[in-house]
This record gives C-alpha cells, sequence and structure tokens, in this order.
C-alpha cells in the first residue's frame, strides 16, 4: 500500500468522510500512463499544478493571484486566512523570509471534486534549511483555488524553520 493511499485511509477513518473510489483504487490501479494523462488534462489539477510552480518560482504575487477573489487558505491548526488580498499579504510576508523552496509532489489526484496533494516542503527560511510532509486538499472553481486546507505537523514545521514561538492565532476548537 502506497503512502498516499495510506494518508487517505486514514484521512478518511479520522474525518469519517468517504472517499469515493479509495476502495476501489486498492484493488484496480490506474496504469502509470493513464494517471499522467488525467493529470495533464484534468484542469483543476493544471490549477493545482500551476500553483505548486509559482511556490517553487518563489512568485508570491502569482501565488496571490490563483486564489480566487473570495479565496480561503486554511493551515488547520492556525485561524484560516479569507479573501484574495489577505492570502496574498500572508503569503509575501511569509515569502519574504524564504530563501528557497521545493514543494516535492509524491502524489497528486482528484478525489471527488477536490484536489489532494501528497508533498514534502523543502525550504531555506532565514538561513534555516528544513523538510516537512503535508498533505493539502484543494476546492478549485474555474481557474482559481477556492479553498486550500493544508493538513501537517505543525511544532514540526516551526522548528524546521528555526522558530521558537507560534506566531499565529490558534483556530478555534470545533
Amino acid at each position: 500500500m502506497n503512502r498516499f493511499r495510506t494518508a487517505l485511509l486514514t484521512l478518511t477513518a479520522i474525518t469519517g468522510l468517504a472517499l469515493p473510489g479509495a476502495a476501489l483504487a486498492e484493488t484496480a490501479p490506474a496504469p502509470a500512463a493513464a494517471k499522467q494523462e488525467s493529470t495533464m488534462t484534468d484542469p483543476k489539477i493544471a490549477v493545482v499544478e500551476n500553483m505548486i510552480d509559482a511556490w517553487n518560482r518563489r512568485d508570491w504575487k502569482l501565488v496571490g493571484d490563483l486564489f480566487a477573489e473570495d479565496g480561503v487558505l486554511h493551515s488547520m491548526m492556525i485561524e484560516p486566512v479569507n479573501g484574495r488580498p489577505a492570502i496574498a499579504e500572508r503569503i509575501n510576508a511569509l515569502g519574504a523570509g524564504i530563501e528557497s523552496i521545493t514543494l516535492h509532489i509524491h502524489n497528486i489526484g482528484r478525489i471527488g471534486d477536490v484536489v489532494v496533494i501528497e508533498r514534502t516542503d523543502e525550504f531555506v527560511y532565514k538561513g534555516h534549511h528544513g523538510k516537512v510532509p503535508v498533505v493539502g486538499i484543494l476546492e478549485v472553481e474555474g481557474d482559481h483555488v477556492k479553498v486550500w486546507r493544508e493538513y501537517y505537523d505543525r511544532a514540526e514545521l516551526l522548528r524546521e524553520m528555526g522558530i521558537k514561538e507560534e506566531f499565529h492565532q490558534p483556530a478555534a476548537a470545533h
């Protein structure tokens, strides 16, 4: 069982959400050529791949522009950032400290109407080299990201960034 499948099954168990096609994929994996073709032709995945490329090039303006005007960026451990202007401000502030970044994509695909990314973010932030495993769930409308939810170990991220104290408001209990 690959790590992506394990992550999806874990996400299903934790959230109780049914992931269409999850069981089917376990018994009938798609050929590599079919997977590659679907990623290249799926418009929602193409938007996410443009976002990934913008991050890898540190094109913070494009990262902000790829969000819908009323988009949401939600690192699940902290409060969400709502609206393109606020998202652009957050990205620009973070980007100011990033000397290099590569989003290493392990798996990307569609589950229903969302794009799921399993990746490792490797970066140099204010002189600190770090790597953090991340799962992103993105809702795409047209050619913009409407909602981007990120799941990662916040303490690990801060440690890898060389940051000693939390600098954002923790998410409210649900």
